[in-house]
């Protein structure tokens, strides 16, 4: 796609869309169906105040409850997609708040579950799981609500916290609106005067271009954009950490952080070692941008030069070139991986893959149970996309394997293991990619030839020629190329999460002992972390980059939500190098793991698959790996 003109969301050819049709047909159908729930919702008071009378009534509402589930989850799925590829339509996003209310009634309707079943008593019930077939798989449910028990309210507080989920939503969904709907940027331009349109599906693009002048005006003029509507933004974010704290307080925790990690059953020394860990290896970031400065050539790195390219031979990877790669990537998976995965990305319509105006940023995997798992993202013919492509796959066939094994209850996993499945399969196809460079490198010259040769039969073919002389590199060039892309990938999960991470903790601790959050302190505080992580080595613009916490406007509204994105890749690497190292059963392990779901605690799923993240070992031995990597790319620029 060009990235000097984005699209509007009807002119994408309906190939290139996520197939939002298989789970409703239009939205007539959507709609019957989402009445049908509203209607459907009282009838579960014929359960409140009963669940205590036998294990068959608790094993009724449990099957009544997860039938209703699921069907609420695919009108929560088809609204929300509908919304996020055009955020500016406003039939989608009156869907989308619908379905916001309707979830926060659902809850409401089914908040007196968890206090009664902590009055029937623990011993009782686990006898009851014993005693009636039905309620055998609900054991590690039933230890999950144990060990919160502490923490769950009495049946009336549980139903107006969640009456409260729909408009604890509205500063998140407020954040998000604005910055993909209505916020719009100055275009970015070269020294010729060429303008380049700058959207939340672009900008990943403008940042790795190799015009300097590009990737400046790109840079600044979407901060900018940003940073004019800093004091609603912050008011937004101000009001989603509130919302955490009182949900912190009502629910009587001692803080934000032992909230977020408690209520997901993680230890919480896990956090503390995760940043500990990071501020220690700042040293090999301080090293790469050193390394990227001399490469470039120039005066002094600034921040818009941290994706940059290193070399001139820019590989172009179309998505079905993508496709190609990944399933030879994932082929220690074994064949029904990789067939399920290629189907997902070529027939069944997985993925919405290009840029259009109004989607949403970033990229994301979604999906109930009874749905494809779908992906969404901006792909823009590069080995960035690609990987972006292979990280989101990663999640949708998390979601298949957990759904194909697993009941409803067992089908969440949150993020903490969701971030493993994604990365671990950038880091093999990173290593298929490198190992056969020369391969790659070699058939990218001989198809330039080709078409040099068959220009001498058709002048006609002049412009197909151009666009493919970016295929033609050295091995050394597309070892380079690759080795960029992980960078810029761990510089997203090992650099930018924890930073963000550590931002997110002193907003919150500030929250908790009354001080204001304001746009200026929110920018002056993340301004401070980033030149930590930054160092002497790069020049920053501290208003531009102390704005990045509003370019994330999912992310930090969700209670500590970004320090798992570096233990995910933190493990997956772990996990990846045990299949790469032939460790016996390591691709069984493997695939135990995706078909685990959330049918254990997390850290335990993750020791039965091969890695213990109580320690700081995993950490430690993935940053060893982001140091192979500056290593490496030292010695190819070298020669």
């Amino acid at each position: 796609m060009p990235n000097q003109t984005v699209p509007p969301r009807n002119a994408i050819p309906r190939e290139h869309t996520w197939d939002v049709e298989s789970i409703f047909p239009n939205d007539a159908a959507w709609s019957a169906e989402f009445d049908a729930l509203i209607k459907e919702l009282p009838a579960f008071a014929r359960f409140r105040g009963h669940l205590a009378d036998n294990a068959a009534t608790l094993a009724d509402f449990f099957a009544a409850s997860e039938a209703l589930m699921t069907r609420a989850g695919k009108v929560m799925l088809y609204a929300s997609m509908k919304h996020t590829v055009d955020t500016a339509d406003q039939t989608a996003a009156a869907l989308n708040d619908r379905t916001r209310g309707l979830m926060a009634r659902l809850g409401a309707a089914l908040a007196f579950s968890e206090p009664e079943l902590i009055a029937i008593g623990f011993d009782t019930l686990r006898a009851w799981l014993r005693d009636e077939p039905r309620l055998a798989i609900y054991a590690h449910h039933l230890a999950r609500l144990e060990q919160r028990a502490a923490h769950v309210r009495s049946a009336e507080v549980e139903e107006l916290l969640s009456q409260a989920r729909d408009a604890f939503q509205t500063a998140s969904a407020t954040h998000g609106t604005l910055t993909d709907a209505d916020l719009k940027c100055a275009p970015a331009r070269n020294a010729s005067g060429e303008t380049f349109e700058v959207t939340q599906g672009t900008i990943g693009a403008l940042r790795t271009h190799a015009d300097r002048d590009v990737r400046r005006t790109a840079f600044e003029n979407y901060a900018d954009a940003h940073l004019a509507f800093k004091n609603t933004i912050a008011n937004c974010l101000a009001a989603g950490v509130k919302q955490d704290v009182f949900r912190v307080r009502a629910r009587k925790y001692k803080s934000s952080l032992e909230a977020a990690l408690a209520s997901n059953y993680i230890p919480l020394d896990v956090f503390p070692n995760l940043i500990k860990t990071f501020r220690a290896n700042l040293p090999t970031w301080h090293r790469y941008w050193a390394i990227r400065q001399r490469a470039l050539g120039v005066d002094k790195l600034r921040v818009y030069d941290e994706k940059a390219p290193l070399t001139s031979a820019k590989p172009r990877v179309e998505f079905s070139q993508a496709v190609e790669w990944i399933c030879d990537g994932m082929k220690p998976l074994g064949a029904e991986y990789v067939s399920v995965a290629r189907r997902g990305m070529v027939e069944q319509r997985w993925v919405d893959k290009y840029p259009n105006q109004g989607k949403r940023a970033g990229a994301f995997s979604t999906g109930v149970p009874g749905t494809q798992p779908f992906i969404l993202m901006s792909y823009n013919d590069d080995l960035f996309s690609m990987s972006t492509l292979a990280h989101e796959l990663g999640h949708s066939m998390h979601k298949y394997f957990t759904q194909k094994t697993q009941p409803l209850i067992y089908s969440q996993y949150g993020i903490f293991l969701a971030e493993c499945a994604s990365n671990f399969n950038q880091a093999l196809v990173r290593d298929y990619l490198l190992k056969n460079a020369s391969v790659i490198a070699s058939r990218s010259e001989r198809s330039v030839a080709q078409s040099k040769e068959a220009a001498k039969q058709s002048p006609n073919r002049e412009s197909e020629i151009a666009s493919q002389k970016t295929l033609a590199m050295t091995p050394a060039d597309f070892e380079i190329g690759v080795i960029e892309e992980a960078m810029s990938n761990f510089h997203r999960y090992f650099f930018i999460m924890p930073t963000l991470a550590r931002f997110e903790l002193e907003i919150h601790e500030r929250a908790e002992r009354g001080q204001a959050l304001t746009a200026q302190t929110m920018i002056d505080l993340l301004a401070d972390l980033f030149a930590e992580g930054y160092g002497a080595q790069v020049e920053m613009d501290r208003e531009r980059v102390g704005i990045t916490w509003a370019q994330f406007a999912t992310h930090l509204y969700r209670n500590f939500y970004v320090y798992q994105y570096a233990t995910g890749i933190s493990a997956a690497h772990a996990l990846a190098q045990n299949i790469l190292d032939g460790k016996p059963n390591a691709v069984e392990k493997y695939l135990g793991f995706l078909s685990a779901g959330g049918s254990d605690f997390p850290l335990e799923i993750l020791k039965r698959a091969g890695v213990d993240l109580t320690t700081p070992e995993p950490v430690e031995t993935t940053f060893g790996v982001l140091a192979r990597y500056v290593d490496r790319l030292e010695q190819l620029l070298g020669k």
